[in-house]
């Protein structure tokens, strides 16, 4: 926790949303979200947090997403049922996202692009169960991480209810090309500005920390929509 305030005083970062992990076990995300917790409580000026969730877990998965509503974590995710092995259709993954809609709460989701190649750790996500989730799930506000797997590329319009996160953007796209096509295909006002960090994406230099994401991002977002995509877009999104 430390060590990511250090790095957030140093980049002028005044606060951090922590984003949980698909996690194999339900114990697991469940360890995270307690520690998520204690961190919000700790620094409530500087954390908010989403909580991890296995929705394979059934009943004890639904008691974990209303438990961490009353600790004061403000959205699920990242969460990635094809990840962790649960089918979009399953019930108890319709189930976890019904009740995110009755509490309110925001959802992000991991999301692969079908056109990059093959890496370690790949898990295949069809795009077309992310549109499938929007459509079945208007009042769930969606946020589709490492911008979406570039949804806008299947057509079909943009779902009023889905937002994209930057988080990863170095280790999967041309950085400037996929911050204009995206912001283009989204609107700016859709774009939530994500690191990935702690996670390494320059290991070679000394990119790799909130400033020098933050500057790789003010180097490619129009003037006018800065403001809104280092924060203002989030505040508004999830009542920060």
């Amino acid at each position: 926790m430390n060590d990511v305030l250090r790095g957030m005083d140093s980049a002028g970062v005044d606060r951090a949303v922590l984003l949980g992990w698909y996690w194999e076990t339900h114990d697991t995300c469940v360890r995270q979200n307690r520690f998520y917790a204690e961190c919000v409580r700790a620094h409530p000026d500087r954390f908010s947090a989403f909580a991890a969730i296995h929705a394979a877990s059934g009943a004890a998965a639904l008691a974990e997403v209303r438990r961490v509503k009353d600790d004061g974590l403000i959205g699920l995710g990242e969460l990635s049922p094809h990840s962790q092995g649960v089918a979009v259709q399953d019930d108890d993954w319709l189930a976890v996202l019904a009740l995110a809609g009755e509490l309110d709460l925001p959802v992000n989701v991991h999301v692969t692009d079908p056109l990059i190649g093959r890496y370690p750790g790949r898990v295949e996500t069809p795009l077309a169960d992310f549109r499938a989730m929007a459509q079945g799930f208007p009042h769930v506000r969606f946020i589709l991480a490492h911008w979406g797997g570039r949804l806008w590329r299947e057509g079909g319009g943009w779902p009023a209810n889905v937002w994209v996160d930057t988080a990863a953007t170095p280790l999967l796209y041309g950085v400037e090309s996929v911050w204009m096509e995206g912001v283009a295909a989204c609107g700016a006002e859709r774009v939530l500005w994500g690191s990935d960090y702690p996670l390494d994406l320059y290991p070679r230099d000394d990119r790799g920390t909130f400033a020098g994401f933050l500057t790789e991002a003010r180097e490619h977002v129009p003037a006018e929509s800065v403001a809104g995509v280092l924060g203002g877009n989030a505040r508004g999104l999830l009542g920060l």
